[in-house]
């Protein structure tokens, strides 16, 4: 695609046994289609003359997946821009009948001052770094229909073993902080026999002090799914933020998650992927 490692980040594959069933194209991508404000994004989609949103198209259209899982995408109650998007898609070519978009936790109001600079509803105070509810959220489109829907997103950060929470928030805080940061969601896709799809995007383990706390909790993001493996054919796709070697964060999350016998990490093989990783 062109895109750099840790703009794809992980599309882990799990051995599958699908013996009735063809080969599935699966791609994760972050396009960056998020504004700075709620509809904006609808607005520049309907126009039709975004030149974001449609080289984002024409990048889909050269890949061609069946499944598709966008990890930088405004979400609305109505899934409007998704809808307008996949129409986008559409007339480049590549049709997705089957959407899926659940409220991420990005700008939704988490009630308290989670950064503790005494002033609350700020894009700091959110569950998940936003503006707005549904900043840079996630979306699924697939030519494979869709089956039951697990959505882990509300799960507290507290309540996850052996989290790394530490004493990086307030007592009132770690009462109501979620442990994703934009979402976590097991897609059953409705394949012989049925696939899991396992998909999220980590908070970038920066953007804080010597706390650590978006350190920390990308760390426990990519470590929720080591925990989480079903025992299934599966993919796991999304933005983990984190480099096993490169870059910020606790890499011992990545590394163990990649680890896992039951999984296979896919090097970057694009001319840009494979300048910007370090051998």
């Amino acid at each position: 695609m062109g895109l750099t490692k840790t703009a794809i980040a992980a599309v882990l594959l799990a051995p599958l046994s699908l013996a009735h069933a063809d080969t599935i194209r699966v791609a994760s991508y972050d396009p960056g289609l998020t504004r700075k404000g709620p509809g904006l994004l609808l607005r520049d989609i309907l126009g039709g003359t975004d030149k974001q949103a449609l080289a984002a198209a024409q990048v889909i259209a050269g890949i061609d997946p069946d499944i598709l899982l966008l990890t930088g995408i405004d979400w609305d109650h109505e899934n409007a821009a998704l809808r307008g998007f996949s129409q986008l898609l559409a007339r480049a070519g590549v049709d997705y009948p089957h959407l899926l978009a659940l409220q991420p936790n990005s700008g939704v109001d988490s009630g308290v001052d989670l950064d503790g600079d005494s002033r609350l509803a700020e894009p700091e105070d959110a569950q998940g770094w936003g503006r707005f509810t549904g900043e840079d959220g996630m979306a699924l489109l697939s030519r494979i229909p869709l089956g039951e829907v697990v959505d882990y997103s509300p799960s507290l950060w507290r309540d996850f073993p052996g989290n790394l929470i530490g004493d990086t928030l307030s007592a009132e805080a770690s009462e109501v902080l979620r442990l994703s940061d934009t979402a976590h969601w097991d897609v059953e896709i409705l394949t012989a026999p049925p696939l899991h799809l396992l998909t999220f995007s980590a908070t970038p383990p920066v953007f804080d002090g010597p706390e650590d706390r978006n350190g920390r909790r990308n760390h426990d993001e990519i470590a929720f799914w080591s925990a989480h493996l079903p025992d299934a054919p599966f993919i796991l796709a999304g933005k983990a933020n984190l480099d096993p070697e490169d870059g910020e964060g606790r890499h011992d999350a990545i590394r163990i998650l990649l680890a896992d016998p039951r999984l296979q990490d896919p090097e970057p093989t694009s001319e840009g992927a494979v300048a910007e990783a370090d051998p």
